[in-house]
Formats: structure tokens, C-alpha cells, sequence
């Protein structure tokens, strides 16, 4: 990335129911209540059952409402932010926030590297150019936003770049912008969606054996920012579908990216 980074200039993420059932006593024959066939016992019984019934559906109706509470208060949980911690790098001079149930992965390439351990599609890093072989005084030395979304995305363009048979790439310049964070540096983002597409069996002959399917769609965000004579990106890696979810969190470890002074 060192390399890569270095091109952007020239060398310089109980009813009851009330059910009326008899119960039977301990004599040995039992005994049920007597039935009185006269037509106004009948219609006293059933309309004695008229507020019984009137009465079971506000219970059916208070048990459903519970149910869907418990059940939105459970999802509501499960949406809400699992927290950030803070990494802080004094030796190469950057920090930034990251989700706290994110894990560290060793020998990635990037200088750190920490992704969610049930979306393994989502993770973030830094990366930073070298400071003998740049001399990076702003992150403006990139020109505006606009072209260093353009150069951005062309490096992750150049980054998944394929050599399987009938594999497709579909990128797009989401936005990008350039804020003034309160340590006073300027800092630019940029936000790109890339889809990949193949073929499930690209060795066929016939076109219509070859059906085109969405491998993955994702969404990538960029912080740039500049000190030390370095370029320092932050980068978030998600799916499209995760991302719609979790946008807030993610917008907060984009925000929360500093650059530092290291003493030399």
C-alpha cells in the first residue's frame, strides 16, 4: 500500500379459561349438574358465556401485545451499538476507534488490522506511505477530494484485480468530502461501492451456460489524512447489507481517525 499510496503525487472503519367443566367429587358415581331444558335456562347459560368470551379476547390481545414487545425490545437490543475502544499508535502516530468486539489480525499487510469475528467480510486497517520516499505536507497535496476519490478507487480497482476467467467489476464513486477535525488537520473521506460478478462455470462454450451471478457487494470507506511527511489512510471494508445497519457505529470510527506528531 506504501507503494501504491506514494503514486498520488510525483516523488515529493392459567387462563383459565374460564371454561365451566365439572369437576367431579370423591363419590364413586359421579355426579353432573342438572340440565335444565327449558329454553330460557339455555339462553341464560349462553348469555352468561357472552362475557366470558368478551373478556378471553382482550387476554389474547394483552398476551400478543406483550410477545411483540419483548420481541421489539429484543431486536431493539440486538440493533444497538456494541461500543468502541480506542487504538492508539505513539510510535507511527495515528489512533482511531473501533468496535469493541472486533478482533486483531496478525499479518494481514496492513500495519494493523482488526476485523468482526461473525462478518468476516468486515474489518478495518491503516496504512501510511513511507516518509523516505514521500513528502507529504497536506492531505490537499492529493488535490481535491474529487481526484483523490478517483485515485482511491483506483487502488482498490488495481487491488482486486483477477486473473479467473469471466470475472467482472462494477465500482462507483459513492462521496466524497474533506472536513476539519478538531486537532485542526484536514482530513478527506471517500466512500466507493465496488460489486463483483462471475460466471459459474466460465469454461463453458455456450454464452447461455454461462450465467452471471453477484459475487459480493461492499461498501468502502476512506479516511486520508497527512503528517510526518506521510500519507495515513484508515480503511473500512463492510457488505452493502451490513453496512445499512451499522452505518451510524461505522461513521463514528471514520470520524474518531487522527493523525499525530511522532518526535523524532
Amino acid at each position: 500500500m506504501a507503494v501504491i499510496l506514494d503514486s498520488f503525487l510525483p516523488p515529493i472503519h392459567t387462563l383459565t379459561s374460564s371454561s365451566r367443566k365439572w369437576i367431579p367429587t370423591a363419590s364413586s358415581s359421579p355426579r353432573w349438574p342438572p340440565i335444565d331444558s327449558s329454553p330460557k335456562s339455555r339462553f341464560s347459560l349462553s348469555s352468561e358465556s357472552q362475557p366470558i368470551k368478551g373478556l378471553a379476547v382482550p387476554r389474547r390481545s394483552a398476551m400478543a401485545l406483550i410477545l411483540s414487545s419483548c420481541i421489539f425490545s429484543n431486536s431493539a437490543l440486538a440493533e444497538q451499538s456494541v461500543g468502541l475502544l480506542e487504538y492508539i499508535d505513539t510510535f507511527d502516530g495515528y489512533s482511531f476507534n473501533y468496535p469493541k468486539n472486533w478482533i486483531q489480525v496478525r499479518g494481514a499487510g496492513a500495519d494493523i488490522f482488526f476485523r468482526d469475528p461473525f462478518v468476516l467480510d468486515e474489518n478495518i486497517s491503516v496504512e501510511f506511505s513511507s516518509p523516505s520516499s514521500s513528502r507529504y505536507k497536506s492531505v490537499e497535496d492529493l488535490g481535491p477530494p474529487e481526484e483523490a476519490g478517483k485515485k482511491v478507487l483506483k487502488q482498490y480497482l488495481t487491488e482486486f484485480m483477477s486473473t479467473r476467467l469471466g470475472v467482472r467489476r462494477e465500482s462507483n464513486i459513492l462521496s466524497t468530502s474533506s472536513r476539519m477535525a478538531d486537532d485542526g488537520r484536514t482530513y478527506y473521506q471517500v466512500e466507493v461501492n465496488i460489486k463483483s460478478y462471475a460466471n459459474n462455470n466460465e469454461l463453458a462454450v455456450m454464452p447461455q451456460d454461462r450465467v452471471v451471478r453477484l459475487e459480493w457487494d461492499r461498501r468502502y470507506l476512506s479516511v486520508l489524512g497527512v503528517e510526518n511527511n506521510r500519507l495515513y489512510e484508515l480503511r473500512l471494508q463492510t457488505p452493502e447489507n451490513v453496512f445499512v445497519e451499522e452505518e451510524n457505529e461505522l461513521r463514528q470510527v471514520m470520524d474518531s481517525f487522527r493523525v499525530n506528531k511522532v518526535n523524532a
